[in-house]
């Protein structure tokens, strides 16, 4: 389990201090996905770096319960466009010293998993969007993590490229029993993959709500009613929060 207590977070410069995060308290469940959302500029990605490690609080703190295996996807994906589709995916096993033939075993499953068996020695530049971001999966993925950080993934996607990898985040997560954390812009992708949704407040990001998301796990959620009314009712929270600006 995630538990964040009390956390806050501040950018310092010579001339002023920035409060970037207040006080923000909640826990993600193992095995479920946490998604978190909120216009530029309300802490998320700072929230997403603190999580993961990448960041440290000013005050409170943030527990996660074992030691577990975890990877970061952030917005650009981090592919490293001069290695190959399989170089990249390899990486960090690679960088693990794990053996060779075990390597090359677990890339051959990941390519054929995210449906890029042939592409192999392409490079992330011979790619579309869609492909460059399930190579960034496939790489977190072959350290075999039991925690997802994702930073808006799909957020340079078309409307289709972008709903057909949801599914596949879904597929992921429920197959490999993986704890997903998720920043994303998009109220509909939140609703469909989050368990809980935080959502944030204007700068300093404090907690607004969370809101439990119990019908989110299956392809079908999209269709029901449900969906468009957890939909419906955070775009009004938004809008109150903002100031009738759209999110």
């Amino acid at each position: 389990m995630i538990e964040v207590t009390a956390a806050s977070l501040s950018f310092k410069n010579d001339q002023s201090v920035n409060l970037v995060l207040k006080d923000v308290s909640f826990r993600v469940e193992p095995d479920s996905c946490c998604a978190i959302i909120g216009p530029s500029g309300c802490g998320k990605t700072s929230l997403l770096f603190l999580l993961a490690g990448l960041r440290r609080p000013d005050s409170g703190k943030i527990t996660i319960t074992g030691s577990p295996r975890s990877a970061t996807i952030l917005q650009n994906y981090g592919l490293f466009p001069w290695k190959t589709v399989t170089q990249n995916i390899s990486l960090g096993l690679v960088l693990k010293k794990v053996d060779s033939e075990i390597v090359k075993k677990r890339t051959a499953e990941l390519l054929r998993e995210m449906g890029l068996s042939g592409f192999g020695d392409y490079y992330p530049v011979q790619l579309s969007g869609g492909m460059q971001q399930r190579v960034a999966l496939a790489r977190a993925l072959a350290v075999e993590p039991e925690i997802l950080f994702m930073d808006e993934p799909l957020s340079s996607l078309d409307a289709l490229s972008r709903e057909r990898l949801q599914n596949l985040i879904l597929t992921i997560q429920q197959s490999k029993k993986i704890t997903i954390v998720l920043v994303t812009h998009s109220i509909e992708e939140a609703v469909f993959l989050g368990h809980k949704i935080i959502v944030l407040s204007k700068s300093p990001g404090q907690i607004l709500q969370i809101v439990n998301n119990p019908e989110a796990g299956s392809r079908e959620h999209r269709q029901q009613d449900i969906f468009f009314q957890r939909c419906k009712a955070l775009r009004h929270l938004l809008k109150e929060e903002y100031g009738g600006q759209e999110t």
